[in-house]
């Protein structure tokens, strides 16, 4: 995660992780590490290790070539380096051996430009000793170990313990988390937090590659390099800034003075990036970022719901006064990390007189289905692409369009009137109060001859947005002033690249224009046909919530016949 990976689109516009979709917990652990080897040791967030059961023996090589240069030295009269981990902005990481009580270590070794003044040179020796000193006055599980700092030439080695697995930006590299899991590693990261302040130190860089995922679900911050100790004189820095940019408050970005409220900050926009796989203000340079850290409002979460999105949403508040405060994030989080709701189970007479146990999350896959006396148990084999389809919801045939989309029930149907164009396939379901609407359409590639569809689902927005120049506003009467933001993002359908983007605007009402947001999904069959499916709703109000919720239901379930 650096500061300007990923394709932006434009200067202001979200950049995609490009990541994939939430993984399942393997053999009923949800916590286990990431990495599947207990063995790969991770101190900071340079420190990355491939798994033990991944490592393959190195070729045959020359005797100065086996060994990382330096690696056998011994600091301190006890720490042996064994093996260069990684490095980063203020050192370079070793792993080593304590061969005084016999055990495995991290080391960090100090790294400054040779160029540098004097004056920095030391800025950064002192900053390093601040490191040692405020992650060893806290006691917390969830903060790394310090055990000692070795003077070398002047120069500090920082020497702690040896955390075996890897970074949750490494992670995030395979895939997003899935909500409980996201709460879980959110709930860790707090508690370090809630122990840090209390103890008078700001971390002031809390991003994933800063939080370790240990082994047996331990999870550990680390690199406190830029903390701020209650009492402690300033460091001024080339520059006048630290941190990385995307995860920085925005009083920070301003130069107001720092508290606990910016650390909180920093961990909803990695609970933000770590469920929905999209940095939330990211740009392709550094003024880029913190502009939009100041400016940019990011789309509501999608992936993350109830609970732990009312935690980002309140998190990710510009002013920190505004932002839930430590133990009502907990609260939050705990709800979100919790285990589902307990099925409770239903006695139905069985053939023979015999109790069939049905439960509750059961009766609803299967609609409710009545048991009769002759009937045996189902099992129902659901779509790995949808959702649960929630009650007073229908799923709806659209012979067509080769479709099925899923509405709340009561949703009135529309379709192209009989003298309409031969090559507009639409149906659009609508709320009685008009509010809100699912509106399904397809571009058949055999009917495309003027080349409307573009090479991928995605090509539409990623493509500068062009359907946007094209039509417009969507044909939706969007206002030019103030413009449409969106948000667009890869996804997948079914296993296959797919489209999302969220477009906020106003109507173009002068007398009294009114906030909508709108929800697409962009799929592109095999067979080179165009879907989108939409979802339109308020911006705000009590109806905008509903909305969401609207459109992450039917995104979930849409089913096409020729995917």
């Amino acid at each position: 995660m650096s500061d300007n990976g990923g394709t932006p689109q434009g200067p202001d516009g979200p950049t995609d992780f490009v990541l994939r979709p939430p993984r399942a917990p393997r053999d009923g652990a949800p916590h286990a590490s990431y990495d599947g080897a207990p063995d790969a040791p991770h101190a900071t967030p340079t420190q990355v290790v491939p798994p033990a059961r991944t490592v393959r023996p190195p070729a045959p090589a020359a005797p100065e070539q086996q060994r990382d240069p330096g690696a056998g030295r011994l600091i301190g009269g006890r720490y042996r380096l064994l093996a260069r981990l990684g490095h980063g902005g203020m050192g370079t990481v070793w792993r080593a051996g304590d061969e005084t009580v016999d055990r495995e270590v991290a080391v960090k070794e100090p790294r400054v430009l040779d160029h540098l003044p004097e004056r920095e040179r030391a800025n950064v020796f002192e900053r390093m000793r601040r490191e040692a000193r405020a992650a060893a006055r806290l006691d917390h599980p969830a903060v790394v170990n310090v055990h000692d700092v070795v003077d070398v030439d002047g120069r500090p080695w920082i020497v702690m313990e040896l955390v075996r697995g890897r970074s949750l930006g490494d992670a995030l590299q395979e895939g997003t988390l899935d909500a409980r899991e996201a709460a879980r590693i959110g709930l860790e990261v707090l508690g370090a937090l809630e122990a840090a302040h209390a103890a008078g130190v700001l971390h002031r860089d809390v991003k994933p590659d800063n939080i370790l995922l240990g082994r047996y679900g331990r999870v550990v911050l680390t690199d406190f390099g830029i903390a701020r100790t209650e009492g402690e004189t300033s460091l001024t820095d080339t520059g006048g800034f630290v941190g990385s940019p995307e995860f920085v408050a925005p009083e920070r970005v301003l130069g107001r003075q720092p508290g606990p409220a910016s650390d909180l900050w920093s961990l909803g926009v990695v609970l933000y990036a770590a469920t929905e796989g999209v940095s939330p203000f990211r740009r392709s340079n550094t003024p880029a970022t913190l502009q939009s850290v100041l400016n940019t409002v990011p789309a509501a979460p999608s992936a993350a719901k109830g609970p732990l999105a009312d935690a980002i949403n309140g998190l990710l508040a510009k002013d920190p006064a505004r932002r839930p405060d430590a133990g009502r994030v907990r609260a939050l989080l705990e709800r979100a990390a919790g285990p589902p709701a307990e099925t409770r189970a239903v006695r139905a007479a069985g053939p023979g007189g015999r109790g069939v146990r049905l439960g509750r999350t059961a009766w609803l896959g299967a609609g409710a289905a009545v048991v009769a006396a002759a009937a045996v148990a189902y099992l129902l084999v659901a779509d790995p692409f949808a959702g649960p389809l929630p009650d007073g919801w229908k799923e709806r045939r659209v012979t067509e369009l080769g479709a099925t989309v899923a509405v709340p029930a009561g949703y009135r149907r529309s379709v192209p009137d009989a003298d309409a164009p031969e090559d507009e396939h639409w149906v659009r379901y609508t709320d009685p109060s008009g509010s809100l609407w699912v509106g399904l359409t397809l571009a058949r590639k055999a009917e495309d001859s003027g080349g409307g569809i573009a090479g991928t689902a995605a090509a539409e927005m990623y493509d500068d947005n062009e359907e946007f120049k094209r039509s417009g506003d969507y044909g939706l009467g969007m206002a030019a002033d103030p413009a449409p933001r969106s948000d667009p993002r890869e996804t997948t359908y079914k296993g296959r690249r797919a489209a999302r983007n969220t477009v906020v605007y106003s109507t173009t009402d002068t007398q009294d224009p009114l906030p909508r947001e709108l929800q697409l999904l962009y799929y592109r069959t095999g067979a080179g046909d165009l879907y989108k499916l939409m979802i339109g709703y308020p911006g705000k109000g009590d109806f905008t919530e509903r909305g969401r919720e609207v459109a992450r239901t039917a995104v979930a379930n849409l089913d096409l016949d020729k995917p």
